[in-house]
């Protein structure tokens, strides 16, 4: 197996709703065409939203988990600056707010947010970590 995700699908309660808002951040929906189901191109990932019954089915498991427990997905900021933009963004959008963006104990800027159907994301910006023009984060050595 190779060292890569290539996939990120994420159970939603209403399909429409979270394109919506993904949509409203900016996000471009690729594969427009598919049905029950929407994809954005996120750099040399993709995340997928799914109806989150239809992903309990396909998975053989209960619909009933929390869909976020113990994990969270990540946008690496530019900068201090766009992590406050993009928090107030979110928000206004509809998004939770969990935790406020401050200095962390890594030498970065982070917040954190539940997204509509309470998936959670920390909003980052680190100074070790570069950006390609792609949106591709480089790790160092």
């Amino acid at each position: 197996m190779e060292q890569r995700i290539s996939l990120i699908t994420l159970g939603v309660r209403d399909l429409a709703r979270s394109t919506a808002f993904f949509e409203s951040l900016g996000w471009k929906r690729s594969v427009k065409d598919a049905s029950g189901v929407s994809f954005f191109q996120c750099g040399s990932m993709a995340i997928g939203l799914f109806p989150r019954g239809d992903l309990a089915k396909d998975a053989g498991i209960s619909e009933e988990g929390t869909g976020s427990e113990g994990f969270s997905l990540a946008y690496n900021a530019r900068s201090k600056d766009e992590v406050d933009e993009v928090l107030k963004q979110v928000q206004y959008l509809g998004a939770k707010i969990v935790k406020p963006a401050e200095e962390v104990f890594w030498g970065g800027y982070s917040g954190y947010f539940r997204d509509l159907d309470s998936h959670l994301w920390e909003v980052a910006w680190n100074p070790g970590f570069e950006i390609d023009e792609s949106g591709a984060v480089k790790l160092p050595d």
